[in-house]
Formats: structure tokens, C-alpha cells, sequence
């Protein structure tokens, strides 16, 4: 019979997203005992504590989905996370870090897991407990590290496991979103939607934080600097402002799946100014993201669509005063040329100054620009002189294609 090899890296990657995510739930936790403290991924170790750029905690992180095993003396889990600190830092430095294993399995009663959680820790009992366990083991996965544990001298050993702690019955990897919900939860605005945005983009912030680290990029994300991001990210749901919650890099993504506008009436009525094709690739991002931002909003109940509807009829209003005087000042005999060129400096004076505001806070110009290209699509503006008669002729084209 063939026998096959499992490759399946899911537990693995499920592993690597819960470290990130505890991180987040540990920052906000240690506001009180550590604020101006900062956390540091894959750098110390899984997950650690910095103090004036020292690590003062070492967390290793072990998840298990689902799991009814309990965490006992002899299993690989434990010896892993000692060998680790072992290999890490001096098990006898008295002054050295805490070493902390987080756990989603409940440490085994009687065990030296369970003698190293809570405020009632027991490092006495659990050093004899680990001895006993080392010299008694026959697990040949950690054979290695309980002998180098036991060849420790007896006060290294000591202090070794006196710096040790355990948290054990973490939240799993879906309830830790809940637990840093519910931490901010007093600091959210009221309605599903605005918190589900809220929480959106502090996610997707500290995604970004996340991969600088894995990167190298940066070494750490202090307490301070997820405050300082709350706080941005509230000052956008105060009156007057709205979240952005689109990004460039979701239009490129978009592209590279396939998406494209060459067709749609906006693109049309941009090549009739004769504009460049990078100039219609940014025409066409700008307005993927500002559709999609619109649709994110009303989603998120942040901007009703009777709002929206009567911020596109100001801009309508704005273009067609604009349109009006360009038509007027033409010359009768002007040429296509001369039409082109007044048409591309009636849609950048109408894209490249924010007067109409959605809110009166919120001037990102990608989303000004991005709502006249939706208007031009939907034939509610445009740019040439001819630009209806043209339209008309497309739409006449497509009924008999």
C-alpha cells in the first residue's frame, strides 16, 4: 500500500496568527503594569516584552485548536518552550527576563504547570515537579533538553524555574478578537457597524506592524503607539470625519485578479481628452477605491446613501458651472484639439480642488476624484463639449453588439 506524507501547514500558520494576534490582546493588557513597555515579535522570542530596548518577559505561545488534552509534566509542549529559554538566555541569571508560556490547554491538576500560574505561584513545587518529570521521562523528543536541564546546577535550576509562568485556558485564536473588542469597547462609538469599522482598521494596522517586525523593519510596537493609533482612529468617527477604509493596495490586488475598466463610460469620456494610458490606470484606481469606499461606509452605517446622494448633486452642481463657462468660452471654430484641452483643464480643475466635501472634515482627494469618475460613468458629467452626443452613440453601439 502507498503511503503518503501530510504537508498540511495549517496548525502551523493558525499557530503564527494567534501569536500575532495574542500580542495586540497583550499590549492592551499591559497598559497599567507596563506603559511604556512595547512588545516585540520573533526577535527575543515569540512574543516579548521590552523595557528601555531589554526584554524583561519572554512569552512562548502555544495553541491548540479545540483541544480537550490537558498540559502535563512530561509532554513536548513544556520541554519545547524550556528548551527554548534555555537556548535563549542564562537559565541561572537571577536579573534575567520572565519566561512565560501561554497555553490553550488547561495545565494538568498537580502538575508543575499549574504550580506556576495565578498570583499563588509555586516555583518550589514545580522545580521538583520538573525534576522528577526529567529524571523519569522516557520521551525520546526530549531527551536532549531534560538532560541539559538536569545537569543545570541546583540553584540554576532554581532560579531557572522561579522565573517561569504560565498562562494557561487562553482564549482561542476567534475569542482572542472578542477579548480585544470588549477591552476598547467603552472607548467605541454605539452601533454594530461603526465598532465593526473601528475595529477593521485596528486590525489592519496592526497587520502592517506586524509583517515590519517579521521584516525587520522595525523591532518593536510600544503600549504608546497603540494608544496614539486609537486615538487617530477615533478622531475619525467624530463629527464632521469619516474613516478611510480603502487602500491603494486593494485596487492592485483587484488588478492583478483581472479587473477592468477599459470599457465603462468614465474611461471612454477620458480618452476623449486624449489623456495617457497612466493617466487612465490612475483614473481607474481612484475610482475603485472611491466606490468601494462609499459602499464600506454605507455598510458601516457611517454615511447613508441619502447623504451620499446629496454630496454627488454638489459636485454636479460645481462641475456644471464649470462646464457651462468652458462651453461659452470655445470659439465656434475651435478644433477637436482645442476641445480636448479645454475638456482635460475642466477635469482637473473639478478633481484637483476639494470644494465639496462629503463631510466637512474629509478632503481625501482620492475619493473626490474617484466620485466625479463615478458620475462621468453614470453620465451625470463630463468633460468634452460633445461629451452626450458620444455617449449616446456608445449606448446605441452596445444595444446592437
Amino acid at each position: 500500500m502507498a503511503s503518503f506524507t501530510s504537508h498540511d501547514a495549517s496548525a502551523a500558520a493558525l499557530g503564527y496568527l494567534y501569536q500575532a494576534k495574542w500580542a495586540l490582546l497583550e499590549l492592551l493588557r499591559g497598559t497599567h503594569e507596563r506603559p511604556d513597555g512595547a512588545i516585540s515579535l520573533e526577535l527575543h522570542d515569540d512574543v516579548a516584552w521590552e523595557e528601555d530596548h531589554r526584554p524583561v518577559d519572554l512569552l512562548q505561545t502555544k495553541y491548540h485548536q479545540r483541544s480537550l488534552r490537558t498540559l502535563g509534566d512530561r509532554d513536548d509542549d513544556l520541554w519545547r518552550t524550556i528548551r527554548s529559554w534555555m537556548d535563549t538566555h542564562a537559565p541561572g541569571d537571577a536579573e534575567g527576563p520572565w519566561l512565560t508560556l501561554v497555553t490553550t490547554q488547561e495545565a494538568r491538576a498537580g502538575s508543575a504547570a499549574a504550580a506556576l500560574r495565578g498570583p499563588d505561584r509555586a516555583p518550589a513545587d514545580a522545580l521538583r515537579l520538573l525534576e522528577r518529570a526529567a529524571a523519569d521521562s522516557n520521551a525520546s523528543g526530549s531527551a536532549d533538553v531534560r538532560s541539559r536541564f538536569l545537569a543545570l546546577s541546583t540553584r540554576d535550576r532554581a532560579v531557572f524555574v522561579s522565573r517561569m509562568r504560565v498562562i494557561d485556558s487562553s482564549p482561542d485564536i476567534d475569542d482572542v478578537d472578542v477579548e480585544v473588542r470588549d477591552r476598547l469597547l467603552n472607548g467605541l462609538l454605539s452601533g454594530d457597524g461603526r465598532r465593526k469599522a473601528f475595529m477593521d482598521q485596528l486590525w489592519a494596522w496592526w497587520w502592517g506592524q506586524v509583517v515590519a517586525m517579521l521584516q525587520k523593519r522595525r523591532t518593536s510596537v510600544s503600549v504608546e503607539a497603540v494608544y496614539r493609533r486609537l486615538e487617530q482612529i477615533r478622531d475619525d468617527y467624530t463629527v464632521g470625519r469619516l474613516p478611510t477604509l480603502v487602500d491603494p493596495l486593494d485596487w492592485r490586488a483587484a488588478r492583478a485578479a483581472g479587473e477592468d475598466y477599459g470599457e465603462r463610460f468614465f474611461i471612454h469620456q477620458l480618452k476623449w481628452i486624449d489623456l495617457s494610458p497612466a493617466e487612465l490606470e490612475k483614473a481607474m484606481m481612484d475610482y475603485y477605491l472611491a466606490y468601494n469606499q462609499a459602499m464600506k461606509w454605507a455598510d458601516d452605517n457611517l454615511l447613508d446613501m441619502e447623504a451620499l446622494g446629496a454630496y454627488q448633486e454638489r459636485l454636479v452642481d460645481e462641475w456644471e458651472r464649470l462646464f457651462l463657462r468652458m462651453v461659452r468660452r470655445l470659439p465656434r471654430e475651435a478644433t477637436e484639439h482645442d476641445r480636448q484641452r479645454a475638456g482635460e483643464e475642466l477635469l482637473w480643475q473639478v478633481t484637483e480642488n476639494v470644494t465639496v466635501r462629503v463631510r466637512d472634515e474629509y478632503d481625501e482627494i482620492f475619493f473626490h476624484r474617484g466620485q466625479y469618475h463615478c458620475l462621468a460613468d453614470e453620465t451625470r458629467v463630463g468633460w468634452h463639449t460633445e461629451f452626450r452626443e458620444r455617449l449616446a452613440a456608445l449606448t446605441v453601439q452596445a444595444a446592437h453588439a
